[in-house]
């Protein structure tokens, strides 16, 4: 229940938020509740979350970058994985094709499904995936 409020909050945060072509960090951590210094640190460990940098040497994000962080946290917080973990299932993911549904999952931009024979498959599923090694 606690979870369904909060993806729900998330969703609604989604939906106000005003789409551009980059984000500042402050942006960024606005949108995904982290702190500076967690996605900072972040772009050291994953080399799929590489912003671009201004002349002045700011970071600016992509919504691809967005969704990258978004999965990193799921992966660290929500489902335990260790850094290393999580690097390698998201290289490992990166060369796979990943269903929409997974990827919404994911990037916890999952609308509801429509019925609760539909929200019981889609927890199976995730329930069914083997976690990295």
């Amino acid at each position: 229940m606690k979870s369904e409020k909060k993806a729900t909050s998330i969703q609604q945060q989604e939906s106000k938020r005003v789409r551009k072509l980059y984000y500042k960090i402050g942006e960024v951590c606005e949108i995904t509740e982290l702190p500076h210094h967690v996605i900072r640190f972040w772009e050291r460990e994953f080399p799929q979350l590489a912003p671009r940098k201004t002349s002045t040497g700011h970071r600016i994000f992509s919504e691809k970058d967005i969704q990258t962080i978004l999965l990193i946290k799921d992966l660290l917080y929500n489902k335990k994985f260790t850094i290393k973990g999580a690097r390698e299932y998201i290289s490992n993911q990166s060369g796979k094709e990943v269903s929409s549904e997974e990827a919404a999952v994911k990037t916890k931009k999952i609308s509801a499904p429509k019925s609760l024979v539909d929200r019981l498959k889609l927890l199976r599923d995730l329930l069914d995936r083997k976690p990295p090694h």
